[in-house]
């Protein structure tokens, strides 16, 4: 069983689908880039509403979270570079599938993989938490009376 699984491994790094491999790796640039846009939009709307904050606890509350925003930019601007190194690798793989690095970028690739799995949950958490922030920033300020004249 041992020699079959290693069989199968050899041929994937032989003959592997690297051409999917490098369709999947721009499918992820493409959702990181939409990510970036999309955090730059959560910035705009945490500054937006900033400017009306009056207790220090919703001023804590929204430094914290533009703290998590700017470490999850930072995180997708080294995950881009990461993206693009990776990208190229793979661009020579599929020119010539002989290469002796294979394998590694093989578990670079699901390293990747994780790292971006990984992005996305902390996007997602940070998005709602952005938006509870907002609204709860509305409600405990009493900027809907403010924002309706």
């Amino acid at each position: 069983m041992a020699t079959k699984s290693k069989n199968t491994e050899e041929d994937f790094l032989k003959d592997g689908p690297w051409d999917e491999l490098y369709v999947i790796t721009q499918h992820w640039k493409s959702d990181l880039e939409f990510y970036k846009d999309d955090l730059r939009f959560l910035h705009h709307l945490i500054d937006k509403y900033l400017i009306w904050i009056t207790k220090k606890e919703n001023l804590d509350l929204v430094g914290k979270t533009k703290s998590n925003l700017f470490e999850l930019k930072v995180k997708s601007k080294d995950l881009l570079e990461k993206l693009h190194k990776h990208m190229i690798q793979l661009g020579y793989l599929v020119e010539d599938s002989n290469r002796s690095d294979a394998g590694v970028i093989k578990t670079e690739h699901e390293h990747l993989e994780e790292e971006i799995a990984n992005f996305v949950k902390l996007f997602r958490t940070n998005r709602k938490e952005v938006f509870n922030i907002t609204e709860y920033i509305i409600d405990s300020e009493e900027l809907t009376s403010v924002m309706e004249t």
